[in-house]
């Protein structure tokens, strides 16, 4: 298994053993189901659609709902992504100009997915859905080859999260199968064109597929038309920038011939390790749940942020506070040129993880090729309506977890405390494990 950013980012419970194990042996081993922010008006030019998925991406369930629908993957609007090897289900819009289109629209999709995509309703809608329009993931995951009596151990972990909020940590999935994505991103900001080039498409690190190990090798050989021909069409983002060195364009012309919110995510892999380290580091600090002069705490109902003077903190960490009570907990930098940022000992500690990477304040400017522009995120995630038990079926022995998690958090975050062990990431496997 490739080493990942976040396999030494410190455990909440590292004085309690993991229990090992593997998920998604089975689709049905991982199920994510979206709780929604808000439900269909009745009324409006777009279809609101509560979906089931099993062994596809959020990307490839839009195909077949665009190629159903007759219309333009703009026309489509999702609140999150969800795994590819799981059964999920997630809400989507569709516009839709001819109302009298709709059922047929909706049986061409059974026709193109057969069991892999159904729909389980549908409801007139006045609005797009947008990123991020998702109050939370219900979870079901069952870790398989471990002994069921190993539940005795992921219950303590798993109690002690529920009780102080678990480490917000953005999960592996972010950084891709490569897990990699935070350098292209770091090297996106930098303008390093032939370096981000080299990192995305050359040297072969034997996790790759035969397809995509025999086309780095075509591009370290320079050959950008065989390795764009062995390139699998799945890896859409890579081909974009391989067919531009085909044409003999500059290492820069290839970079930005990816699509926009390709390079955004990057960008977004490359903040997210930064906020990894700062969480880290306060973990390793005892400050994980505390606040401290100079942070900016979030309200976890709304993402708001608000100053932390030395009176604050005494009243937000005491008792009666809204920290132990899991309403407001230490933010960290998503880093980008509009982030609000702390003062006193936080932004050092902040400016310190930047500086880790090589970058300072004045590379996140971002232009036209990347957009860093910042935000908040909180250091924990509150776990709700959890539930744990072991037990067998037919296809073995299991430890069965079920929890709801807010927006923008990893289950997988979840599951390495309770594991100790790199849950991994497939090639074909969407990069956004998350609520």
């Amino acid at each position: 298994m490739i080493a990942s950013p976040t396999d030494s980012l410190a455990y909440l419970t590292p004085d309690l053993p993991g229990v090992g194990g593997v998920i998604k042996q089975r689709p049905e081993d991982f199920l994510v189901e979206e709780q929604p922010l808000y439900e269909p008006s009745g009324e409006g030019e777009h279809l609101m659609l509560f979906i089931e998925k099993r062994e596809l991406t959020t990307s490839e369930a839009v195909g077949r709902i665009v190629k159903a629908f007759r219309v333009g993957r703009a026309d489509v609007g999702y609140a999150g992504l969800k795994d590819k090897h799981a059964v999920t289900r997630q809400h989507l819009t569709v516009r839709v100009t001819d109302a009298d289109d709709t059922e047929v629209s909706l049986g061409r999709i059974e026709q193109y997915s057969a069991d892999r995509l159904k729909i389980l309703w549908h409801h007139r809608h006045g609005n797009k859905l947008r990123r991020g329009h998702l109050a939370a993931n219900r979870f079901v995951i069952r870790i398989r080859n471990v002994e069921p009596t190993a539940v005795v151990r992921a219950k303590k972990s798993l109690d002690r999260m529920v009780a102080v909020g678990a480490p917000n940590y953005v999960g592996e999935q972010r950084f891709g199968y490569l897990q990699l994505n935070h350098e292209l991103g770091r090297l996106l900001l930098l303008k390093k064109w032939p370096e981000f080039l080299d990192v995305m498409l050359g040297h072969s690190t034997g996790v790759d597929a035969i397809g995509t190990r025999e086309g780095r090798e075509a591009y370290d050989k320079r050959d950008y038309a065989a390795a764009l021909d062995l390139w699998p069409r799945h890896l859409k983002h890579d081909r974009q920038a391989l067919d531009k060195l085909r044409q003999g364009k500059p290492p820069e012309m290839a970079v930005l011939n990816i699509s926009t919110d390709q390079r955004e995510f990057l960008v977004s892999a490359y903040q997210s390790d930064v906020f990894n380290r700062v969480l880290d580091r306060r973990i390793r600090m005892g400050l994980f749940d505390r606040l401290v002069v100079g942070d900016l705490a979030c309200k976890h109902d709304n993402r708001a942020v608000f100053a932390v003077d030395e009176a604050v903190a005494a009243e937000e960490n005491g008792p009666a506070g809204r920290v132990p009570s899991l309403a407001v907990s230490p933010s960290g930098p998503m880093w980008g040129d509009s982030m609000t940022r702390p003062a006193n000992e936080p932004l050092q500690w902040e400016l310190d993880a930047l500086r880790e990477t090589g970058l300072t304040e004045a590379d996140l400017t971002g232009g036209p090729h990347a957009r860093a522009e910042g935000g908040r995120r909180p250091m924990r995630t509150i776990i709700q309506n959890a539930d744990i038990e072991g037990g067998v079926d037919e296809f073995g022995p299991y430890i069965r977890l079920s929890f709801e998690l807010g927006r923008g958090s990893f289950a997988t975050s979840i599951l390495r405390e309770i594991m100790k062990v790199p849950p991994g990431i497939p090639e074909d496997e969407e990069q956004e494990l998350h609520a």
